[in-house]
């Protein structure tokens, strides 16, 4: 078991790309993955990591091994799941993502619950309004809310979420009500963008009367995290694009408005992506099960005013 202890962090380490991620996602410090990685690179005779100073890159023979490393923990992976199908007992751990804003109102507030269900297994959530690479990472599911275009991912749809355009009473009485969506351009009104290396964020796509339309918008300042954006329309400072049920509390107190209801933002799919063989998975099946199921009922509650 050590061996495969050694091999299991070697891959994380690759997939993370330091050492402390890589403790800390298998619960170990970096001066235990340190030695591991050292009595690997011991046991096979090679050099396993360039290091620098804030990243390990693996050398060539390091790159070889991985590939058949990647291979052997998959394969016990699959084994026990298989296993465990047949057993009717699924155990193990789970590696999920999401978003940050609906990462916290609806995934993590499920997970002690799941866990209370089916007690063997964990579950180690990872919140980020970055576009995670999973398969990269050694992920096993992701929840996302927007335009799936990885065709390398199977994709469980949870529900399809109306998008608002909201602004807060004390920024439309300072530059005015946009009537159209030509004017969001025209009147440069400041628009609060969700933007990150990588982001595809640099317009809104919005209903019009001659079908859905790209808006170049622009913005005194952007952010990574979408509730970041909330905050700043809160406080006048914008408008902005948000699943309405992320602002629907904030729409009922009338702390915000939504403004061109003629020409709505295109909704947004809510849904899982997992590799392809995690279908296999019983554990990833009854997380996804539950979360969908949890999650539908929640948006309905609070769009409802529940």
């Amino acid at each position: 078991m050590a061996y495969l202890d050694n091999i299991a962090v070697f891959v994380r380490v690759v997939e993370l790309g330091n050492l402390s991620a890589a403790g800390r996602d298998m619960r170990i410090s970096p001066a235990v993955a340190s030695n591991r990685i050292k009595e690997l690179e011991k046991h096979l005779g090679v050099r396993l990591f360039n290091r620098t100073t804030r990243q390990l890159m693996p050398t060539e023979h390091g790159t070889v091994f991985y590939a058949g490393a990647k291979q052997v923990l998959d394969s016990i992976v699959e084994a026990e799941a298989a296993v465990a199908a047949l057993s009717g007992q699924p155990r193990g751990t789970i590696r999920v993502t999401a978003p940050l804003g609906l990462g916290r109102r609806l995934i993590a507030s499920g997970i002690p619950e799941f866990h209370d269900k089916y007690p063997d297994i964990e579950v180690r959530l990872r919140l980020s309004d970055h576009n995670v690479d999973i398969l990269k990472e050694g992920l096993d599911v992701a929840f996302r809310l927007g335009l799936i275009e990885d065709s390398s991912l199977r994709m469980r749809g949870i529900m399809e979420c109306e998008r608002v355009l909201v602004a807060s009473p004390k920024y439309l009485e300072r530059r005015g009500e946009p009537q159209s969506p030509q004017e969001l351009v025209s009147n440069k009104h400041d628009c609060l963008m969700l933007r990150y290396p990588g982001s595809r964020e640099f317009f809104w796509l919005l209903e019009t009367s001659a079908g859905p339309a790209k808006f170049e918008v622009h913005g005194p300042f952007d952010s990574d995290d979408g509730d970041v954006l909330t905050g700043w329309a809160l406080a006048g400072r914008g408008i902005v694009n948000k699943p309405r049920f992320e602002v629907e509390p904030f729409l009922r107190d009338q702390r915000l408005k939504v403004i061109l209801p003629q020409a709505p933002p295109v909704p947004v799919q809510f849904a899982a992506v997992y590799p392809h063989k995690k279908l296999q998975d019983p554990k990833v099946r009854l997380l996804l099960d539950f979360m969908a199921d949890r999650c539908q009922r929640l948006i309905k509650d609070i769009l409802a005013g529940r």
